[in-house]
């Protein structure tokens, strides 16, 4: 998708205009607007209610929007004959509990979307799976249960499970939530890695060291709306809005 923004035009992988959710009277999201481009890392942080999940749930269809419009490569969610199916294909989404079946392998918990939903030959898919295990460190573990494995493995399993649909971009939900502090940097750094290598990612996190490092670009939520926006350092550094400044107070930064 081609947008004019002043003088230049960018391209835009994931694109929201007005987009807004309510439940009953109360206002989650409150006319968000949102591109990211390919390759970018953008992390979503505020408050805790401010609508971050609701925005990541959207995105990839888990909550219906009462107004606005997502486009995913410049084709629009609802049109033209582009549904959730078509669409979910091109998001992978990662949460905070892993949903892996239990009765699969780590190997047969990956295999199942590609061949299943995309009906890819098991050969290749095995192939990627294979590949991506060896990059999160788990090539030995592709044999085992969910329950022979801990959260931070766990973990790294759903995003190499996600990366095995080959979205063009990934959604993260605070996925070191429910993880023992021990468990959190193995997962990170996963996510660090991807972003070096490209990802389109939106995240949701608390972890502001890691936004800090990941990041290409932050947006501040608060009360269902986009309160700023800007680059990880501009940010960090220098935030311009006084919410925003009492927010970074409560965390600790060297």
């Amino acid at each position: 998708m081609t947008m004019s923004t002043g003088a230049a035009e960018r391209e835009y992988i994931l694109e929201i205009e007005g987009l807004k959710k309510s439940y009953g009277d109360m206002a989650v999201l409150d006319g968000i607007n949102l591109g990211i481009e390919s390759g970018e890392a953008v992390v979503a942080i505020g408050p805790s209610g401010c609508g971050k999940t609701t925005l990541l749930k959207c995105v990839n269809g888990l909550e219906t929007h009462q107004e606005g419009t997502i486009k995913i490569d410049g084709r629009e969610i609802g049109a033209d004959g582009f549904d959730w199916r078509q669409a979910r294909q091109k998001i992978g989404m990662v949460f905070q509990s892993y949903d892996l079946f239990p009765h699969m392998t780590v190997m047969g918990n990956i295999l199942l979307g590609p061949m299943q939903v995309q009906k890819r030959k098991r050969e290749e898919v095995t192939e990627q799976a294979d590949a991506l295990l060896d990059r999160v460190g788990l090539a030995d573990r592709k044999n085992d249960f969910p329950r022979q494995l801990s959260g931070g493995q766990k973990q790294r399993i759903a995003i190499v499970r996600a990366l095995c649909m080959n979205p063009d971009i990934m959604l993260f939900d605070e996925v070191t939530a429910s993880l023992d502090p021990e468990m959190v940097r193995e997962v990170l750094d996963v996510m660090l890695g991807l972003a070096r290598q490209g990802m389109t990612m939106l995240i949701v996190t608390h972890e502001m060291e890691f936004a800090k490092a990941v990041a290409d670009r932050v947006l501040f939520m608060d009360g269902g709306i986009i309160a700023e926006e800007g680059s990880a350092r501009e940010f960090f550094e220098k935030p311009t809005t006084e919410r925003a400044q009492r927010f970074l107070n409560t965390f600790y930064f060297e």
